[in-house]
């Protein structure tokens, strides 16, 4: 879309014609990711645009990184604004401000108890100039800088907390289809990344986390090499010869992502084997027990679970300190989040209190494949969110995930050996390296890993 300024004549064309139509598109915000008429105490912004989504937003140490957009009419001169928007940063704690009246565009910097001029240009200039003005305050470029500010941990600090601090994360929900897969895969393949020893588990018998980390690349089932070692061998020790613990059953993600995972593998037999291990209380327990011996090995355990109130189900949920739930939001996932809550309540937290472990904390709901539609993004997204914690009373997490062709297009990565096509699975981070649309998923999955560190520190 191109701007002419001479179209703005007052302010209000300034917001909806500059700003609204043209730079926050251009910038990559989202409707989701700004709001108009903020209100903060005495101080009332024109615009206030995130880094990530954040509904409902407030500004504090933990917030995402912020711009404060402030529109004037095309006849004000802008210098008599420069020390109102100096209140507004320093007050806020806001990194940076765009001061425009359609004729020019400013970018202001946060310098502790002052602001610079870092960015300058006329309203007639604004399209050669944007990618300047996208390398300062683009959404983009805000969140890389916020991820590598958060990684900038000195590695003896990291050193220092992984001792007896191994974390379990169970991603579950009783609605199958909510993305439940690509989170649990693409979360442990961000962690990685952020210097984490992960061990990523599958207990499902569909094995998609399996397929996804690239452990499948078989063709015929004879040379099936996963189903003499997987993880019902951690919890059928009476089929054994001697009791398998996590090194024996453990592999490496095969070209997955940059960062190896470590991952315990499903298979398809998991099905015929449930019968038995239901009726042999022990087996929910053994997973949780088998983990304890490896914690100080790794900092996060992600647990891939099934979406069921089953034995597997009951045995994740029974090792994990914590869950992480994704959801599209839709009614019968909602309705699925009662059944959730009644098996923690009833199972899985008596579980846990007769091992001697506190109960599960529930990180949040993490709304999943979630629609880009704008529309859909700035009215029905919102009332959405709302309902989980007012009527299903659950927290939420900070961040979503939002569906893309990328997310699928990564795991169903394909290559050609002779005449076979073998499964060649990426993470998104890999995927996104040579496949810029992969970009944005990307950046949602590393302020998820941010997040998800954030509140395992607390």
């Amino acid at each position: 879309m191109l701007f002419n300024p001479e179209l703005c004549r007052n302010e209000s064309e300034v917001e909806s014609k500059l700003i609204v139509q043209y730079l926050l598109p251009q910038l990559g915000y989202t409707p989701d990711t700004w709001h108009q008429e903020v209100a903060m105490g005495s101080i009332r912004l024109d615009f206030l645009a995130f880094a990530v989504q954040s509904i409902p937003f407030v500004l504090d140490a933990n917030s995402p990184l912020s711009v404060v957009v402030e529109a004037k009419s095309p006849k004000q001169n802008l210098n008599h604004h420069v020390l109102r928007l100096r209140h507004y940063l320093t007050s806020l704690n806001v990194l940076y401000g765009l001061l425009t009246n359609g004729k020019e565009i400013r970018v202001y910097q946060k310098l502790r108890d002052d602001i610079k001029l870092v960015f300058q240009c006329q309203g007639n200039d604004v399209e050669e100039k944007i990618e300047e003005i996208r390398g300062l305050i683009g959404r983009e470029s805000l969140r890389n800088r916020q991820f590598k500010e958060q990684l900038s941990v000195k590695v003896s600090d990291s050193e220092t907390k992984r001792e007896h601090s191994m974390k379990t994360i169970a991603i579950y929900h009783h609605k199958g289809g909510v993305g439940k897969t690509t989170v649990a895969v693409n979360l442990a393949a961000a962690l990685s990344n952020q210097g984490k020893k992960v061990l990523l588990i599958d207990i499902d018998a569909q094995a998609n986390t399996t397929f996804a980390t690239g452990l499948i690349k078989f063709e015929f089932e004879d040379d099936d090499d996963l189903k003499d070692r997987n993880v019902i061998h951690l919890l059928d020790d009476d089929d054994n010869d001697h009791e398998i613990f996590i090194p024996d059953i453990v592999r490496k993600s095969n070209g997955f992502n940059s960062t190896e995972i470590d991952v315990i593998p499903s298979h398809i037999s998991l099905i015929d084997k449930q019968p038995k291990l239901s009726v042999y209380g022990p087996a929910r327990t053994r997973l949780a027990k088998k983990l304890e011996l490896v914690k100080d090995i790794y900092d996060i355990v992600i647990i891939d679970s099934p979406p069921t109130v089953d034995l597997y189900a009951s045995t994740a949920l029974t090792a994990s300190d914590y869950l992480i739930i994704p959801s599209d939001l839709k009614p019968f996932s909602n309705q699925g989040l009662i059944s959730v809550k009644k098996f923690i309540r009833k199972e899985i937290n008596e579980n846990r209190e007769n091992m001697g472990k506190a109960p599960i904390k529930i990180m949040g709901v993490l709304p999943s494949k979630i629609s880009s539609n704008n529309q859909y993004l700035k009215h029905t997204f919102p009332r959405h969110r709302d309902l989980i914690p007012k009527r299903y009373e659950l927290p939420l997490m900070d961040n979503m995930i939002t569906e893309r062709a990328a997310l699928s297009h990564c795991i169903n990565k394909n290559l050609v050996v002779g005449n076979l096509e073998i499964p060649d699975p990426k993470s998104i981070f890999d995927f996104a390296k040579y496949e810029s649309s992969a970009s944005a998923s990307a950046f949602e999955f590393e302020s998820l890993a941010i997040e998800v560190v954030r509140k395992l520190e607390r």
